[in-house]
């Protein structure tokens, strides 16, 4: 390899949406595989908050069994039954097919015996509990932190308390269960303070750090207009100053984008009334590399763990394959040019050095 190619193990991304089935029309596992491939990634993990949600194992098993993608597929499957948090999922023939985690993203598991039934199967399977932390009664109907658009547009506000809070009670739980609990797409300096907390205690507690996350906060938002729309929403630049130096001691051992991908039609307008998330496959290691070794001055094999060693180590699995970046790429973001059926994102027009090379 020559001084402008690096070449890595094949990354991996614990958490993408690939809307199948349910939503095709935004993003199917063929499009969103090959949106992986083009961003460099070898493997990914798919969420289960699909329509029907995946809680049964022939869901499980139809996309590991699916050799024809661009991309490997390590499905985690639903914590509760239908997604609904009121009944624990059969979890032993999820993981006998082959789930890799166990998580009900896009929703609270709210009813602490139930997620604590969870956790304690969970543990004796060895398979860890990923969390999306945000207690919906803290939540409310907010839909940004507090930042200058809020406050112009008057729009309602997510307290840092609704992601804090859902991380200290699951911290309390698996000081009773055991199991390795990982906490998603980290949005507050009060959860890296937990997380770290928690390790310091030894206890089986990971999270991760997301591109968009890393390198914008709510100062960042230029209106009302809901490609800035996430959940959790970015922070405020001390809690994204917090997330960069958990990532860079540490406390954070991968990156993750939550992929999410939706038709144009529920991103028109703004923040009020329209889907939350954005998608990141395909620009997540451009911004990655940019915030974390050309500002933040990570060493590139330390960067390139958070994308395979520590996301192997998290689901189990071995790395596969390689990613091959080019350093001197410099090219801006055109999601003309996406392989994702959705364009759904902030980032159109910023330029970024390094890129992946897609095959």
């Amino acid at each position: 390899m020559s001084e402008r190619y690096l070449k890595f193990p094949g990354f991996i991304d614990v958490h993408v949406h690939f809307r199948d089935p349910g939503v095709p029309e935004a993003e199917t596992r063929r499009t969103g595989a090959a949106a992986a491939a083009a961003g460099g990634f070898a493997r990914v993990v798919t969420m289960p908050n699909t329509s029907p949600a995946g809680d049964n194992p022939a869901w499980i098993r139809e996309q590991i069994e699916d050799r024809s993608l661009a991309c490997l597929i390590s499905p985690s499957a639903c914590i509760t039954k239908g997604r609904a948090g009121r009944e624990v999922a059969d979890l032993e023939a999820l993981a006998e097919a082959g789930a890799v985690a166990f998580t009900d993203d896009g929703s609270f598991v709210s009813d602490a015996k139930v997620m604590e039934a969870a956790m304690f199967r969970a543990a004796k399977l060895g398979i860890p509990v990923m969390q999306h932390a945000v207690v919906p009664e803290l939540l409310g109907p907010g839909v940004m932190r507090d930042c200058a658009v809020a406050r112009k547009f008057n729009l309602p506000v997510m307290p840092p308390e609704a992601e804090t809070e859902a991380v200290r009670r699951d911290i309390a739980l698996v000081r009773t269960t055991g199991c390795h609990l990982h906490v998603q797409h980290i949005s507050c300096a009060g959860t890296v303070d937990l997380i770290r907390e928690a390790q310091r205690e030894g206890l089986p507690v990971s999270g991760e750090a997301t591109p968009h996350h890393l390198l914008l906060s709510a100062e960042d938002i230029p209106g009302n207009d809901a490609n800035w729309k996430m959940a959790p929403p970015l922070g405020s630049p001390e809690d994204r100053a917090a997330i960069r130096e958990a990532v860079k001691d540490g406390t954070f051992a991968l990156f993750a984008t939550d992929h999410a991908p939706h038709p144009a039609s529920k991103k028109q307008g703004g923040f009020i009334g329209t889907a939350n998330g954005i998608i990141g496959l395909e620009t997540a290691v451009a911004v990655t590399w940019r915030v974390m070794v050309e500002e933040e001055g990570m060493e590139p094999s330390e960067w390139a763990r958070r994308w395979t060693e520590g996301p192997a180590k998290l689901i189990g699995v071995e790395l596969v394959g390689e990613t091959v970046l080019d350093l001197h790429a410099n090219r801006a973001v055109d999601p003309g040019a996406f392989r994702s059926k959705s364009r759904n994102q902030p980032y159109t027009g910023m330029r970024f050095t390094a890129w992946p090379v897609s095959g």
